[in-house]
């Protein structure tokens, strides 16, 4: 998970994990393009909207922007070289 400007991972053997690691790299520039407060703001609301409309946690949480664009991208390895600014609203 990310708590700018940290990535935390449960345990060290998932830095060994290139596609968690790359995901959570995309949440980093996610969150740095919305000045971090805005992008924890956007994605409560977004979830808290999804969940409302879905009734379903699982469903809700990966249908957040943020997260289907880490999802759809993690295992680009050129990804966040490319990535253009603002990508996760082709998400929404």
């Amino acid at each position: 998970m990310v708590i700018f400007p940290f990535i935390l991972l449960a345990n060290p053997q998932l830095k060994k994990n290139t596609s968690l690691v790359r995901h959570e790299q995309i949440h980093w520039r996610q969150a740095l393009e919305l000045l971090v407060v805005g992008f924890y703001l956007w994605y409560v609301l977004e979830f808290v909207w999804l969940y409302l409309r879905f009734r379903n946690w699982d469903k809700a949480y990966r249908s957040i922007s943020f997260e289907r664009e880490a999802y759809s991208r993690q295992n680009e390895p050129n990804y966040l070289k490319r990535r253009k600014f603002w990508a996760f609203t082709g998400y929404l």
